[in-house]
């Protein structure tokens, strides 16, 4: 099988689930096919039926377990899991591509049927064709499932509580990863509507890893005076911007109004931190288990997922 695999250019794992009848893209069929003939490879049966055993565990990478988003996405991936008697593999990156590819090597060697990721570092070419495997909030550029929520939405409503709050001068502050994620169209949609409606705007989006993300932010405000309305691109960015407004001696809600977004609490029973645009962390988790285990399975099921956000109000907006 590795003979065939390298012959044909593609991962060992690629061959395994064709093999075993999971569906790849016709030009992976056709290389494999030819490479197959090429050695007058005959499968052995008693390993096939090896093969397709499964394990009943599914890997869930995120890039880290601090973030309390991550830690409650992680909690109802396990528990739509477990409805299907299948166990979670928790795999803490460290946002480092190098783990990320050793975990996915897992599903190659067949040590767990599924992979469901939060990733936003370049694993592409780790990333076998037919592999089980869902993205959470990032679409690869081949045919890899993926679950997001509709992050486009989330700007445009942002703005428009802002501007329903008597905002004047809005404000954007964000940072973004060399790879290109879903969550970057948050400020590029709340820019466009901020700007479309002719209001004033400015924006600080830092490039990761960022350094000193609170001194940029006193930095950015400190220009920008009139600044009275702000969108940051998560929660735990509009706590550095609360921290920042209250060693400047400015009051929230009444000078400057901060919108988050994520709806991430510190535990279950307490309250919301900030203003925030909540993303539906359940439903997005049950998507994800689905599409996995229904690619495990072999079976066909929907490539995208984009699901709706709701604003929930707190006490730094009006």
């Amino acid at each position: 099988m590795k003979d065939v695999a390298n012959l044909a250019g593609v991962g060992v794992g690629t061959v395994s689930r064709m093999i075993n009848g999971t569906k790849v893209k016709d030009e992976t069929f056709q290389k494999v096919t030819q490479a197959i003939q090429e050695l007058d490879f005959i499968p052995d049966e008693t390993a096939r039926g090896l093969k397709r055993s499964m394990t009943h565990t599914v890997a869930l990478i995120l890039p880290t377990i601090w973030h309390p988003f991550f830690s409650e996405f992680a909690y109802y991936v396990e528990k739509f899991l477990s409805q299907h008697n299948y166990k979670l593999y928790l795999c803490n990156s460290d946002g480092q591509s190098e783990k990320e590819a050793e975990y996915v090597k897992l599903v190659d060697q067949n040590r767990c049927d599924g992979i469901i990721a939060i990733t936003y570092t370049d694993i592409e070419h780790y990333i076998s064709d037919g592999l089980p495997f869902v993205s959470i909030d990032r679409l690869f550029t081949h045919d890899v499932a993926y679950v997001a929520s509709d992050n486009k939405k989330i700007g445009q409503l942002a703005y428009q509580v802002l501007k329903e709050s008597s905002v004047s001068h809005f404000a954007y502050v964000g940072s973004h990863n060399r790879v290109k994620n879903r969550t970057m169209e948050r400020g590029e949609s709340f820019e466009a509507a901020v700007l479309k409606s002719s209001a004033l705007f400015s924006k600080l989006d830092m490039l990761e890893p960022v350094v000193d993300n609170k001194t940029q932010i006193k930095a950015f405000l400190l220009e920008n005076p009139s600044i009275d309305g702000i969108f940051a691109i998560n929660d735990y960015e509009a706590l550095d911007v609360l921290a920042v407004l209250t060693e400047l001696g400015r009051k929230v809600p009444e000078d400057v109004q901060v919108l988050g977004c994520d709806g991430i609490k510190m535990s279950a029973e307490r309250e919301y931190v900030v203003s925030t645009i909540k993303q539906p962390t359940e439903a997005m988790a049950k998507s994800a288990v689905d599409m996995v285990l229904a690619l495990a399975a072999g079976e066909e099921t929907v490539k995208e997922q984009l699901l709706d956000v709701s604003y929930i109000k707190y006490q730094t907006t009006k």
